[in-house]
């Protein structure tokens, strides 16, 4: 019921918002993006779902529905480079185990329209997806695109390839007790990852996701360990690249993450062990950095909730994640924000930006990460990531200052995606909206 009144309600108020000419949102202060501090006052022009004026001096225009926020900060619709919409933990591993192979894809799709929701609602308008199983991503990606649910816009990988035996691949379960010993997208050659690639392709993926290393919560490797060797991390970055796809590559572990700068990689998920020649690697290719600190403060937390082989794993990442982003930060490497959203409780990925803070990095630069550096990393720079004239109108709200106290931004309160305001809890009679102003 929750579900139906929260799609009958967004339709009812797009209907309404056709009608409507453009609007204006202010408040007492606005992040653009890009710029180095914030400017006052905060002043958003948006007709037909794309940003018209931005900046102090704009000019609302003649019969200009405002939307007035009072003491708050405008920003860009916030960007998370690495989440999983199709799965989320709980603290029952076991049951989560069972569940994998229980529940109907269909069951599973559901849960997942209820996980956009939220990440749109806690103010991320673009994620990156990157890896799940039997398409789900695919199929939520463009149910959101057609409005047919509520949720980010979406880029997927499909499937992530791996090697076997290793991170994403099916392990600890009883030879032949499958029909499939492993997913099709794991790999044992040059030519295995090239047409790994091409499938993923050709059922929809917009980017490609790697296992370069294993993983904290796979069950049969070591967390730092390569898992693909040089020729075949050549090959599908290679095939990925001429098929016009990026590339990321889950790396907790030095060697394999050299191995994928190497090969071209777009960018280095986790990063928890990179070493100081990673790292001048990643600067020298301009490989950005996805350092994912939630998923490792979330697992810290709840070790005792975790498959006891995983346990040493999580805590010998845990103690030197920090070290590589502060060495990371040192050197000029360009930093996405990313979260793994799924290994922790989906909607509150803004946790992150404190994270990266009590790490060394500059407030302003964490907005930049989730803002115009992930547009960068996404590839559309052209339309998101900052507040400028013609760019789509993706436009979050935060009370008082995020500069001042980066917490802030998980309080977000306002949310339009393309000229569509999917919150506003400001609005006459309070509480979280889903309203109005659909592009015409």
């Amino acid at each position: 019921m929750r579900m139906l009144s929260l799609a009958a309600l967004l339709l009812g108020n797009l209907a309404l918002g056709a009608e409507g000419g453009p609007v204006v949102v202010k408040a007492a202060r606005m992040f653009d993006g890009k710029s180095e501090r914030l400017v006052t006052p905060g002043i958003v022009v948006v007709a037909n779902g794309k940003i018209t004026a931005a900046g102090p001096k704009a000019e609302p225009p003649p019969g200009a529905q405002v939307v007035d926020l009072g003491d708050a900060t405008l920003l860009p619709g916030f960007m998370d480079a690495h989440t999983h919409l199709s799965m989320e933990m709980s603290p029952d591993w076991k049951q989560d185990r069972l569940d994998r192979f229980e529940l109907s894809i269909p069951e599973r799709t559901l849960a997942s329209v209820e996980r956009a929701r939220k990440t749109l609602l806690a103010g991320f308008t673009t994620v990156r997806d990157l890896g799940a199983e039997e398409l789900i991503d695919v199929g939520l990606r463009n149910a959101i695109g057609k409005r047919q649910v509520i949720g980010p816009r979406m880029l997927v990988a499909t499937h992530a390839i791996g090697a076997t035996g290793g991170h994403g691949d099916t392990t600890n379960v009883r030879k032949g007790l499958l029909a499939h010993e492993s997913p099709d997208s794991i790999v044992d050659s040059p030519d295995d990852a090239r047409a790994a690639v091409r499938r993923n392709v050709k059922y929809g993926a917009d980017l490609i996701k790697v296992h370069a290393t294993g993983g904290v919560l796979s069950l049969a490797d070591e967390v730092d360990t390569p898992q693909l060797t040089q020729a075949e991390l050549d090959a599908l970055i290679s095939e990925a690249h001429d098929l016009r796809k990026k590339v990321a590559a889950h790396a907790h572990g030095a060697t394999g993450a050299k191995r994928a700068i190497r090969a071209g990689v777009d960018s280095i998920e986790h990063g928890s062990f990179l070493d100081d020649e990673a790292i001048a690697m990643m600067k020298a290719k301009g490989t950005y950095f996805v350092p994912t600190f939630l998923p490792l403060k979330f697992l810290g937390a709840h070790l005792d909730k975790l498959p006891p082989p995983t346990i040493p794993k999580a805590q010998a990442a845990m103690a030197h994640h920090a070290i590589s982003f502060k060495t990371a930060l040192a050197k000029g490497v360009k930093i996405a924000f990313g979260t793994d959203a799924g290994v922790y409780p989906h909607g509150q990925n803004a946790q992150e930006f404190r994270f990266m803070v009590e790490a060394g990095m500059r407030p302003i630069d964490a907005l930049k990460s989730a803002t115009s550096v992930d547009a960068e990393l996404f590839g559309v720079a052209d339309r998101l990531g900052s507040l400028e004239p013609s760019k789509l109108a993706d436009i979050v709200a935060v009370p008082g200052d995020p500069v001042a106290d980066i917490r802030q931004t998980e309080k977000v309160f306002f949310v339009m995606k393309e000229g569509v305001v999917y919150r506003n809890d400001r609005a006459p009679g309070g509480g979280r909206q889903l309203a109005a102003n659909k592009p015409q």
